[in-house]
């Protein structure tokens, strides 16, 4: 369990012990963090996820807000998704024209503690690279926290459901953990390198380049991984997305 879900489920415990009533304010993230003694970008990646839950309310300018209690059936969104079923070059086509403005406009709305969380993520996959293992959490989360640094949660949202359709192509599971030379792990570690040097000098447009080039060197990998032959090929359908160099 990563440290946001574990303060989340805190939150959500203290919740659901009364300690905060369907329509209390929640504390400021600054008395959170105070009492977790943990940054203020964990309790607010904590909220963001009791957000999605529907458990809490965010209103920006006003606060966190906690909501009545309701059936725990997931939201007509998330149901979908559990029923969605896509290629991984499909997928990586939508990821590469989502993520790429995401990226940029991270850049735009990052905060000191997003940028201190993208470093410690970036930092935490060199040194499992540099141990030799092979690991996608790295990878999710880094992806995850470009999102959070939009400080948008829909758009959170919406790339941690895309992670849950990459989980269920097949293909992807069998395939990108086939080289063992650390070559394309690597080669995707310097990537998110320039992904968060673009963020954190609030390049925009570098931002979105570094993050299409990224899901395009991905994609590449993939190709050279994929017997094109197979069944559930879906390569030549979905080629990469075209760059706009003005943007």
């Amino acid at each position: 369990m990563r440290l946001y879900q574990h303060i989340g489920h805190k939150l959500r415990e203290a919740i659901n012990r009364g300690d905060y009533q369907p329509g209390d304010k929640l504390p400021p993230e600054r008395t959170i963090a105070a009492d977790f003694n943990v940054s203020r970008t964990v309790v607010r990646e904590a909220l963001i996820l009791l957000e999605l839950e529907q458990v809490v309310d965010i209103r920006k300018g006003s606060g966190v807000y906690v909501l009545p209690p309701h059936p725990r059936a997931p939201s007509s969104a998330l149901a979908a998704s559990d029923s969605v079923s896509c290629g991984v070059f499909e997928l990586l086509q939508a990821r590469q024209l989502l993520e790429s403005e995401i990226a940029s406009f991270a850049a735009l709305n990052a905060t000191k503690s997003d940028i201190l969380e993208l470093r410690k993520a970036v930092e935490a996959e060199r040194d499992q690279l540099s141990s030799g293992i092979i690991t996608d959490d790295t990878d999710e989360h880094f992806h995850y926290l470009v999102a959070v640094a939009t400080q948008n949660s829909a758009l959170v949202a919406i790339v941690t459901e895309s992670w849950k359709l990459r989980q269920r192509a097949g293909m992807w599971q069998g395939r990108h953990h086939d080289t063992s030379d650390f070559s394309a792990r690597w080669e995707w570690f310097e990537d998110r390198q320039r992904i968060l040097q673009a963020i954190q000098h609030r390049d925009a447009k570098g931002a979105k380049r570094a993050m299409w080039q990224h899901l395009e060197n991905v994609k590449n990998k993939m190709l050279a991984l994929t017997d094109r032959g197979a069944d559930d090929f879906d390569g030549y359908l979905f080629p990469s997305t075209p760059l706009d160099p003005d943007r």
